[in-house]
This record gives C-alpha cells, sequence and structure tokens, in this order.
C-alpha cells in the first residue's frame, strides 16, 4: 500500500511542475507584460502629431492642477507644497501603469478631507497613508479583484460624492469671507460662520464673492455659440488659473509696509521634494510616536480612503473609456503605485479628479504623455513660482474649491431616482446622512451596509404570484416564481403557499410550481421543497413542479429519488392536471441523479 502511494506520488510531481512552469511562461508572455504596463503599449505606436495635442493638454490641465493642488493641500492641513508633490508624481507615474489616456491623478478635495483629521496631527500621517493605501490598492488590484466595485451602487456613490462636496464646499464658507474656522465639519463650520459674522473681512468677503462668481459665469463661458468656439472653450478651461492670476496679482499690488487687504497663502518650499522613505514612527509635541501608534490612531481610514480612491478612479476611468473595456484592476494597480511612489516625495494620498479629468478630455489629449506635460509644469512652478505663490489669497482658493464643489451636488440624480425606482432613495439616504453628521469614513460603510441588506432583503422576499385557477373542472394554485430561488428565499416560497392555502374558501387538491426562470436552486431550496410536499399532504394537497430546469430538479431528486414523480416536462398545464387528477404518469424526461 505504502509503494502504491509512492509511486501515485511520484507520478503526480510533473503535474505539479507543469503547472509551474505553465504560471510562469504565463507570468512572462509579452502579453502580461504589457498589460501591467500599458505603456510599452502605446509609447512604441507614438506619432509625432500626437505632440503638439498632448502638450496643449497637459500645459491647459496644469493651469488646472496647479491652484486646486494647492488649495487642496490647505483642505488636508497641509503646507501648499504637499498638494503639488502629490500632483507631480501622480502625474508621472500614471504615465506608465494607467491604461486610459485622459485620466489625471492628483489629489483631490475628498482625498484631502478624509486626511485632514490626521494630517493636522503631523505631516507625516498624510505621508504614511499614502503609502499605506496605495500598498493596499496595488495588492487588490494584482489580485484582479477590480470587480469588487461592481457591489457599491451608484445611489452610494452619489450620496457619499455628494455628502463629501456639501461638507469641504461649508468647510470653505470661512475662507470665502476671512474667517479662521476651528473645524472642517459641516456643522461646526457653519457655526463658526454665523457667530462670527460681525468679524468678517471686508476685502477678503469682496474678492471671494467676485471669484466665485467669476468662475461660475466662465464655467458658462464654453457654451457660446458665436465667435471661435474652440477660443471660448480653452478660456473656460482656464477660469480657475486666471482666477489665481487676478487674485495673486490684487494682492501683490495692493500690500504696503508687509500689511496685506487679504489673508495669503504664506510661504511655500521652493524646488523639489526630498526623496526618501515614507515615515514609519514620527514625533508628535517632542514625543516619539511608533507605527503601531499611527496605525492605531488612522484606524479606519486605511480602509475607506483606498475604497473611495479606487471608486473615484475606476468611475472616472468608465465615463471617459469611449467604447472601451476598462480594465479595472489595472486602473488599481496604476493608482496604488501613485500613491506609493508619491509617498516617497511627501505626498498626500491621490485619486482621478474628475474635472481635471474632464479638462484632459476636452484638451483633445491623445496619449497619458499629456500628463508628463502636466507634471513637468508643477515641477517649473514649484522651483521657480513659489515666491509668487505667497501672495494668492485663501479667499481666492476657498473660490476655486467651493465651485469645484458645486458642481458635484447634482440634485437632479436624486430626481431620476425617485422616477426610476424609489427604493433606491434607501441606500442613498443611508450613506448622505452619516457622511453629512458622522464621517465620510463610517458613512460610505453605513452606504454599503444598507445596499447589502436592500439586496438581501430582495433575495428573501423574490416575486412569488399565487392565483387561484379553474382547469379541466379541477381547482389549483399556480404558482409562479419571477425570480431566482436560493438559500434565502426558500422558506419564503414555502410560507406563502402553504398561507395561501389556509386563506382559501375553496378546497385546493393540487399546487402547481411553474419553474421556467429558475435556473439554479441549492441544498436549502431542495430541502424546504421537500418539506413543502410533507405540509402539502397533510392539507390533503398534492405539488407538481411544472417544466422546471432539469439541472434544478435534480438537485432535489438526487437528494430524494421519491421526489422524481413530481416534476413534470414537455406538457402542457392542461394535460398535467388532467394527468394527476386522471392517475396518468406523462413524465417525459429523465431526472438525472449525475452530478451538475
Amino acid at each position: 500500500m505504502r509503494a502504491d502511494e509512492d509511486n501515485l506520488y511520484r507520478e503526480q510531481l510533473p503535474n505539479v511542475g507543469s503547472l509551474l512552469v505553465d504560471g510562469g511562461r504565463k507570468l512572462c508572455r509579452p502579453s502580461t507584460i504589457t498589460n501591467k504596463f500599458p505603456i510599452l503599449k502605446w509609447l512604441p505606436r507614438y506619432r509625432m502629431e500626437y505632440l503638439l495635442q498632448d502638450f496643449i493638454a497637459g500645459f491647459t490641465v496644469g493651469l488646472t492642477t496647479i491652484p486646486q493642488a494647492i488649495a487642496y493641500g490647505v483642505v488636508a492641513g497641509l503646507e501648499p507644497q504637499y498638494g503639488l508633490y502629490s500632483a507631480f508624481m501622480g502625474c508621472f507615474t500614471y504615465i506608465v501603469f494607467g491604461s486610459c489616456k485622459d485620466v489625471t491623478i492628483a489629489t483631490t478635495a475628498i482625498m484631502a478631507l478624509m486626511v485632514n483629521q490626521y494630517a493636522t496631527i503631523s505631516p507625516d500621517y498624510a505621508v504614511l497613508v499614502c503609502f499605506l493605501a496605495g500598498s493596499i490598492i496595488l495588492v487588490l488590484g494584482l489580485l484582479n479583484l477590480g470587480v469588487l466595485v461592481r457591489f457599491i451602487s451608484i445611489p452610494v456613490i452619489t450620496g457619499f460624492t455628494m455628502s463629501a462636496a456639501v461638507t469641504i464646499g461649508s468647510a470653505q464658507i470661512n475662507n470665502l469671507v476671512g474667517l479662521t474656522s476651528p473645524s472642517n465639519d459641516l456643522l461646526p463650520a457653519w457655526k463658526n460662520f454665523f457667530s462670527h459674522l460681525p468679524s468678517l473681512r471686508v476685502w477678503d468677503a469682496l474678492l471671494g464673492v467676485v471669484s466665485l462668481i467669476f468662475l461660475l459665469l466662465m464655467k458658462k463661458v464654453k457654451d457660446i455659440k458665436w465667435g471661435n468656439r474652440i477660443f471660448w472653450k480653452y478660456l473656460s478651461l482656464s477660469r480657475n488659473a486666471l482666477t489665481v492670476i487676478f487674485g495673486t496679482f490684487l494682492a501683490y499690488i495692493l500690500s504696503r509696509d508687509g500689511k496685506q487687504p487679504f489673508r495669503v497663502t504664506g510661504n511655500i518650499t521652493a524646488g523639489l521634494p526630498p526623496f526618501g522613505l515614507p515615515p514609519f514612527s514620527t514625533t508628535v509635541d517632542g514625543e516619539y510616536v511608533s507605527f503601531g501608534d499611527m496605525i492605531s490612531t488612522v484606524g479606519a481610514s486605511l480602509g475607506s480612503i483606498p475604497l473611495i480612491s479606487i471608486l473615484e478612479i475606476v468611475a472616472i476611468s468608465k465615463a471617459f473609456s469611449k467604447g472601451k473595456i476598462v480594465d479595472a484592476s489595472q486602473e488599481m494597480v496604476a493608482l496604488g503605485m501613485c500613491n506609493i511612489m508619491g509617498s516617497f516625495v511627501l505626498s498626500m494620498p491621490v485619486t482621478g479628479s474628475f474635472t481635471r479629468t474632464a479638462v484632459n478630455n476636452a484638451s483633445g489629449v491623445k496619449t497619458p504623455l499629456g500628463g508628463a506635460v502636466t507634471g513637468a509644469l508643477v515641477l517649473m512652478a514649484l522651483a521657480f513660482l513659489t515666491q509668487t505663490f505667497y501672495y494668492i489669497p485663501k479667499t481666492t482658493l476657498a473660490s476655486i474649491i467651493i465651485a469645484a464643489m458645486i458642481s458635484l451636488v447634482e440634485l437632479h440624480k436624486i430626481s431620476d431616482m425617485w422616477k426610476s425606482k424609489k427604493r433606491d432613495l434607501f441606500p442613498f439616504v443611508a450613506t448622505i446622512i452619516p457622511c453629512l453628521f458622522w464621517s465620510l469614513e463610517y458613512g460610505i460603510l453605513c452606504g454599503i451596509g444598507a445596499n447589502l441588506i436592500y439586496i438581501l432583503y430582495s433575495s428573501a422576499r423574490p416575486q412569488v404570484f399565487i392565483k387561484q385557477e379553474k382547469i379541466n373542472g379541477y381547482e389549483i394554485a399556480l404558482v409562479d416564481v419571477k425570480q431566482k430561488l436560493d438559500y434565502a428565499s426558500a422558506e419564503y416560497l414555502k410560507e406563502k403557499v402553504v398561507r395561501f392555502l389556509n386563506h382559501q374558501n375553496e378546497e385546493i387538491r393540487l399546487v402547481v410550481i411553474k419553474g421556467e426562470e429558475i435556473n439554479s436552486i441549492d441544498y436549502t431550496v431542495a430541502m424546504n421543497i421537500i418539506s413543502l410536499k410533507g405540509d402539502l399532504e397533510t392539507l390533503h394537497t398534492d405539488v407538481i413542479c411544472w417544466n422546471w430546469n432539469v439541472a434544478s430538479a435534480g438537485v432535489v431528486c438526487r437528494l430524494n429519488p421519491e421526489m422524481r414523480n413530481i416534476f413534470k416536462f414537455d406538457y402542457s398545464l392542461e394535460e398535467v392536471v388532467a394527468a394527476h387528477f386522471n392517475g396518468i404518469s406523462n413524465t417525459t424526461s429523465t431526472v438525472t441523479l449525475g452530478n451538475e
């Protein structure tokens, strides 16, 4: 016996070895490598005529990226240069790993808000979260788990996006009028605004309101029909840059003897960011904080920040894919690498930016190489324009953020959900309320939980229609199941049939369960069908399963071969009923007892 086992083991060794060899060959295939490094696909086919269009698109995106990166660095509670560091490394890394030419990677308002509570403790927390979030996203991408994003519905994403936009915009309302807010949360920000309204700074408020109106009007300029439409389009796209230039120029010429009429951004560290390992420990107020303590402080954000990052980039990639299939797992790999590489240059967490991606697309970008122009422009700004950035008014940055957030509050989607299916408002409300009044991290979890409850409820209560019919002079109960049956709905079907029979005045001797739409069942459903037959026998009623899928019928018959006679195929309902009451067997198909 021992010798036989050894021989069998030896026979299996080549098979194991061949599996390893096949796996190695698959990993080394050119298609596998090019899928993980998309730059190897598009760069050899690059045409010189693309260069000008990529340059124009990259330059236009850069004019939008620089002011937004500075603004979102401030939103995160960091020095403005952190936003610029994030932008330039995200742009360059995505060129190598990204699969969508339009996507622009940088820090976003939502990412900035989510990291704010840790960044205000120490910037090292923001950089560590960037590294850890990138590592998690990369592993999920390499494991091809991009399919997981399909389990988060649009109502949940809409609720999260709208609540984040409202929170971020509310947090900037104080900066818009020259006030300082002790909190970025929704209610404290508005409470501070109204309680300190008499103390607002007139010049800041005037510049902020004018800048906000200008941004909103300039957004509509692209829709002008007369004249050169390309000119109007690019003028509209450059609205952020124009706002910053005007505000900075105004602050500079009005400064006198070190006095400023506006609250300005202040000093920004010039030059390239230092390259080094992410901080796995830090010092806060002179006290050493270990890696474990930092992880403990970050807590649930290690799950929520990667999740939101993935949702943003996959949603943006799909929105601008233009008929192409988006590889969600590869986008996760690209995003993971952007965050990991960014953490080596003091970056905060990054993801896809819808605003800048839309600008990139509208500018006619041809390849991801446009990101190199954007990244180079950010580097030039860090090297040569930091002294100019000193004079950027905070109210100007606040107006840019608020204008961007207004476009994310898509109220028409609530109306669409109401018109299409009112039940979808349940996960939407379950997301937006906790996000607004609790936290974004737990709000998205509440939304996902509500979605799962909704799915489980629908699964546990399938559409089952039962009606009493008179066929060939016999009263029967016809059961029509309109959804797939699984373990969650098995008991519901049995309860509904028994309850129907108990409430009928006339005596029903036969229950017919239609099975055209029952593609598959599991062990629990099979057990409940057998149990239902027993329950109906006590009520002096028989059951027939009519025109079921043979594979589904086989699950029941393999469990109890005596159940074969309840399955009827290939005959009309009238013939089945007549044969049953006349005692004639008309089963023309044999239910297989073999494994499925």
